[in-house]
């Protein structure tokens, strides 16, 4: 049957959609996309307003579905993911507010992220006959522009560059350069042209990346790429945008807006800088932020040059959430410029999935399902990250069995072949729950859920302390012998001040002896560990071992000592997820009697912590 009225319908869809920010009035009833000579002033005056859509971090999720869990997606809050969700948002939108005076743009991380995006890197690769599901459903929705983001260098340039010829749109890096010629490497900027009622408006669409870039993924980029800091590009080219006729400049900008890096001093410009960059750089009217997995409704930063508020907002992760960015348009003397603006966000769960998104992927979702339940071996008891955090955990020492057992083959034979090895590994996120029984390449790939390859680097014993006495600045301190999880957990520091997230609390463990700790939270940071031992003695400053470490941690991600310096005996470049794979399928069994330990332990004053989910 037909909606005899979808107009009303599409509103009202849209009104349950809305999540916050100052336009809401304006969200709900539909505002006007054009009105020449508002107001009855004649000639002199006339305004538009232009429409932004953004979506940010949808790192591979096309549909509302857990491939780790192989059910659809849930959270406590409720929430849907997928880029057919946040398709369903746009479309009602566009047609709302009319498609020629809207635009839709991302803010980068878009094709790493979920076993859907391994599959057509590593095992069906993007070609000119293989299309990428990101590519099939940005194009199924209609985007004028997307940035890049950190994680688009994770499986090397060679596919990142496939997929962006298989866009319908620029990929936008304006920071980004040509390692040896100098020159930008990607599209910085492109210019829309959009029609008004009093002629047309040029709207300018820029795309800026964190310069962690040179850090996270320097295997694959260094050498071929450079990344300039963000606020010093930005000073050249909002300047070209204007000149080249820009009335209006948006930036998207993969970079947090809460300043700050979680990689120190280890590179020159700030991982974090989308607000300095408002503050900073006259020109801008809106920054689309993205990076930070935070949600911003609206929020206006003033610039320091010319006492403007530039527009910031940042939609939720994985298309939880569609930023709706309102400007106002006034035309003066021949010139468009910004009277007003205004953001809101909408939320994926309220709708269903966009039927034309669906369709462009759901061959390559049915492929990466049956790959992904394919069973390899069988586990022996069941591996939990629920309390890894805080606790020895099975499931950490699973990692790290394999991590320092693959090191430790691959240094035989070498000249570093008598190295004792040792691991580090962190819990990614509290949800992991492998049951005992048949293991299938899903319950790996929830184990380890990014793509970071496995290096071996030496270190001290001396080094080893000071590593697990920053990785211990993940704890709160703590007075009492039995304390809530979260009043323990997820400190924040100078370099991580909205909380330091599971991610960089890493474990170290002994593969050919045990390597044991307290962490005193009763202490102040930095001398937190106690009766730290290998092989049951005290460990000595100077005695020498092998560490398997994660690209990411060695590269300086949570700017952890001395490991980005650290000689590197080893470095194969091999997925740690497909060495876990590797490993079940040779033994035939993932055996916790083998490698689980009770290695490390959290105290207060010398006395055991009790701490409670």
């Amino acid at each position: 049957m037909t909606d005899p009225n979808p107009h009303v319908s599409r509103r009202a869809m849209l009104a349950a959609a809305f999540v916050g920010g100052s336009a809401a009035a304006a969200a709900v009833a539909g505002a006007p996309a054009a009105q020449a000579d508002a107001g009855g002033q004649g000639a002199a005056k006339k305004q538009f307003t232009l429409t932004v859509l953004g979506t940010t971090d949808l790192h591979n999720n096309v549909f509302n579905w857990d491939y780790f869990k192989n059910a659809p997606y849930a959270d406590t809050a409720g929430n849907k993911i997928g880029i057919a969700q946040a398709a369903t948002l746009i479309k009602a939108v566009r047609a709302e507010r009319g498609a020629a005076n809207t635009l839709t743009i991302d803010s980068g991380d878009t094709i790493q992220g979920t076993p859907l995006a391994y599959y057509f890197a590593k095992v069906n690769p993007i070609s000119t006959e293989v299309k990428h599901p990101m590519a099939l459903a940005m194009n199924a929705v209609g985007y004028d522009a997307v940035a890049l983001g950190n994680h688009e260098f994770n499986y090397g340039i060679p596919l990142l560059r496939t997929w962006e010829k298989q866009l319908d749109f620029p990929l936008l890096g304006a920071n980004v350069h040509d390692a040896v010629s100098g020159s930008r490497a990607f599209t910085p900027y492109v210019l829309k042209r959009v029609k008004t009622e009093s002629g047309w408006v040029t709207v300018g669409l820029v795309g800026f990346v964190t310069p962690g870039c040179a850090l996270w993924d320097r295997d694959n980029v260094h050498g071929k790429l450079d990344f300039n800091g963000i606020v010093e590009e930005a000073k050249t080219v909002i300047p070209e945008m204007k000149a080249a006729g820009a009335d209006v400049v948006i930036v998207s900008s993969h970079s947090g807006a809460t300043p700050g890096s979680s990689y120190g001093d280890a590179l020159p410009f700030p991982e974090n800088a989308s607000t300095q960059l408002a503050e900073e750089v006259p020109g801008i009217d809106a920054i689309l932020v993205g990076h930070a997995h935070l949600e911003i409704p609206e929020r206006f930063v003033t610039n320091k040059a010319t006492g403007r508020q530039v527009l910031l907002t940042e939609p939720l992760k994985w298309g939880m959430r569609v930023a709706v960015i309102d400007l106002q348009l006034s035309k003066e003397q021949g010139r468009w410029s910004v009277a007003a603006a205004h953001a809101h966000l909408l939320d994926a769960k309220t709708v269903d999935a966009d039927p034309a998104v669906v369709g462009a992927v759901q061959a390559g979702h049915d492929a990466t399902v049956k790959y992904v339940n394919q069973v390899i071996g069988t586990c022996t008891a069941p591996l939990s990250t629920a309390t890894a955090c805080w606790s020895d955990s099975a499931a950490i020492d699973a990692i790290n069995y394999v991590q320092a057992s693959t090191i430790k083959a691959e240094l035989a034979n070498g000249p570093s072949a008598g190295l004792p090895v040792l691991s580090i590994a962190a819990a990614f996120s509290r949800s992991v729950d492998v049951k005992a029984g048949p293991l299938t390449i899903r319950d790996v790939a929830g184990l380890y859920i990014f793509d970071n390859t496995l290096l071996a680097i030496k270190v001290t014993g001396a080094q080893v302390k000071d590593y697990l006495e920053w990785s211990a600045q993940y704890f709160k301190p703590a007075t009492g012998t039995s304390v809530r999880a979260d009043q323990i957990t997820n400190a924040a520091t100078a370099l991580a001040p909205n909380g330091t997230p599971d991610y960089n609390y890493d474990v170290v463990y002994g593969l050919d002896a045990p390597l044991n700790y307290e962490i005193d939270l009763a202490r102040p940071v930095g001398d937190r560990i106690r009766n730290l031992s290998y092989d049951g003695a005290p460990l000595p400053a100077g005695k020498e071992f092998a560490m398997a470490i994660n690209n990411y941690r060695q590269s300086g991600g949570g700017n952890f000592p001395a490991v980005k310096t650290a000689p590197v005996l080893s470095n194969s470049q091999q997925e740690i997820r497909q060495r876990i794979i590797d490993y079940v399928v040779a033994q035939g069994t993932l055996d916790a009697a083998v490698f689980s330990q009770s290695n490390w332990r959290l105290t207060v004053n010398d006395q055991p912590l009790t701490v409670t989910a």
